[in-house]
């Protein structure tokens, strides 16, 4: 099976884990101070404030954006759950906008109509690895006064116009087991605003500052040193894994030419970093999303679909007085037609070439079969002349 990710950690993560281990200092320390510098260093900003997960990320800065009851945050409905959490955890009301099919994410035009005069938040998600795009939507949240929370999860080392994920407002990235980056569970916060990195290092410490000298409420959201360790040889290779993702696509996008999909696009000043390539199966197709993962995973390709169903679509969201569920078509129409296929670096040429095989075989096959099937329904299966055929 060509897994739709897979983790594989060098000699270089071993020998990092294991330096850590003999240290005897586990906890917070000195490896996660130079992730934290480096994780700076990418996005461009002053901060990055190590956590110890991505949800944890999106609750402390929801909340340092001085979000809390009563407020409303409006975000996309095409996420994963975690989204949609935070922004309940921290106090406040979930609005939603609809997304743009072209690249998976909100727009400043969706957003703005869905804001209400309660609106102190957006949260656009940036989706498969690309940005939204943050310069409309930052002039839009100016215009407003309303802070941005960038749920960048998925798209470490993306760019709009050379500025990266997370420096567009409060960042908020996942380092779980699958994303590009991996700590197997972590996150980061990123920001320019000195006062806010340092209200967020004060909660994820029990809100001190020296030990015993207790500022604020606080929590333990600390992330170890054996996780940084994890990282840190994981982010000197990352332009190497981000080119090799960005020729992975490449590839499948030139072999999926011509099939009833539509490929995914980067969109013009930005840069992908392709945490999944997902697909949208058309209408025409012969075959619908979930019949052509099944027929993948006959011959041996693992598929995803992120996400099945919109974030508040599920019973335990419906009625919740916190939760305001609007119509956003162009999102359903994705969630019911998205399929993502392997992209990662660790694929060998031979499987990008089975990947691209397996699609075109399932899909030519089953048009074969549709096609005949029709011909039948309407008494053409016949060649001209043949009438003993044509008369059954």
């Amino acid at each position: 099976m060509i897994p739709i990710t897979a983790v594989k950690l060098g000699p270089e993560v071993e020998r990092a884990v294991v330096e850590v281990v003999r240290s005897g200092r586990l906890a917070q320390g000195d490896r996660v101070e130079r992730l934290e510098r480096e994780f700076a260093r990418v996005v461009g900003i002053p901060h990055a404030v190590a956590v110890d997960n991505g949800t944890t990320a999106l609750v402390a800065a929801i909340r340092a954006a001085g979000v809390g009851p009563g407020d409303e945050v409006v975000t996309s409905p095409f996420t994963f759950v975690a989204t949609l959490n935070a922004i309940l955890e921290a106090g406040a009301t979930a609005r939603f906008a609809d997304i743009d099919a072209t690249d998976f994410c909100v727009t400043a035009e969706t957003l703005e109509a869905a804001m209400s005069e309660r609106t102190t938040a957006v949260v656009p998600v940036h989706l498969y690895g690309q940005c939204a795009d943050m310069p409309a939507i930052r002039d839009m949240a100016a215009r407003h006064g309303v802070a941005i929370v960038e749920d960048a999860a998925q798209a470490f080392g993306a760019t709009v116009a050379g500025t990266a994920a997370g420096a567009f407002g409060i960042g908020c990235f996942s380092l779980y087991a699958t994303k590009n980056l991996t700590t197997g569970e972590g996150g980061v916060v990123t920001t320019s605003d000195d006062a806010v990195a340092e209200r967020l290092r004060l909660w994820r410490n029990q809100g001190m500052r020296e030990r015993y000298e207790y500022l604020v409420p606080g929590h333990n959201w600390r992330l170890t040193d054996l996780q940084a360790a994890i990282a840190l040889p994981q982010l000197a290779a990352y332009p190497q894994t981000l080119k090799r993702r960005r020729a992975n696509a490449d590839l499948l996008t030139e072999g999926l030419a011509g099939l009833p999909l539509t490929t995914p696009r980067r969109m013009p000043d930005r840069e992908h970093v392709w945490h999944q390539y997902t697909v949208l199966v058309e209408p025409d197709s012969p075959l619908r999303r979930d019949a052509l993962a099944a027929a993948l995973a006959e011959a041996g390709i693992g598929t995803g679909v992120y996400y099945p169903r919109l974030v508040h679509d599920y019973d335990c969201y419906r009625g919740h007085p916190r939760v305001i569920r609007t119509g956003t078509p162009v999102a359903a129409d994705v969630a019911a037609r998205c399929l993502s296929l392997p992209v990662h670096q660790h694929l060998t040429d031979d499987d990008l070439d089975r990947i691209v095989a397996g699609v075109r075989t399932a899909l030519r096959r089953e048009d074969v079969a549709r096609r005949v099937d029709r011909r039948r329904d309407d008494g053409s299966t016949s060649r001209p002349g043949d009438q003993s055929v044509r008369a059954k």
